[in-house]
């Protein structure tokens, strides 16, 4: 079966359209960032949604917990907004004998220097090893949902506070 990516919008497909940073959700990007990158695992990406991720809302975690739950395999990456991705992985976590990585970006993958490719490489391997459960791959880790915290001033993921 082949690593199931969906994509549900966020920063990762953004597009920027003038100096002032107003953008607009784009088509996704996963396919793109995985060709350039000479991905030989055999994925499918299928687009969800293209929202922002404060845009979204628990009807739609209800769509992305459905196409999860819909499919045959059991390696799903789900591309995602970081503002709300601890969110919605909590929402996915009642998910049974799957293993679901969330992953995203803080930079457009159209970015040349955007860490949407690493980002994405680092969920794909998480898809292929991880026991099944539900994980956030950013900033060269992985981490348990339940445990992390997106620190804004600091533009990444960390574990929370003990």
């Amino acid at each position: 079966m082949p690593i199931k990516i969906f994509t549900t919008g966020g920063t990762i497909d953004k597009t920027y359209f003038d100096q002032k940073s107003t953008y607009q959700v784009g088509e996704p990007q996963a396919s793109g960032v995985l060709e350039r990158a000479n991905v030989v695992v055999d994925y499918q990406v299928v687009s969800i949604m293209q929202k922002d991720s404060l845009d979204l809302d628990d009807s739609d975690r209800e769509k992305i917990r459905q196409a999860i739950a819909a499919e045959p395999g059991g390696n799903i990456i789900v591309t995602h907004g970081t503002d709300t991705m601890i969110k919605t992985a909590e929402f996915l976590r009642h998910i049974a004998d799957k293993t679901i990585v969330l992953t995203g970006s803080m930079y457009p993958a159209q970015y040349r220097d955007s860490d949407a490719i690493f980002n994405l490489g680092c969920a794909l391997i998480g898809a292929q090893l991880l026991e099944p459960g539900v994980y956030i791959a950013m900033n060269g880790r992985i981490f348990d949902p339940g445990k992390s915290v997106k620190n804004v001033a600091l533009n990444r993921f960390e574990e929370k506070p003990a």
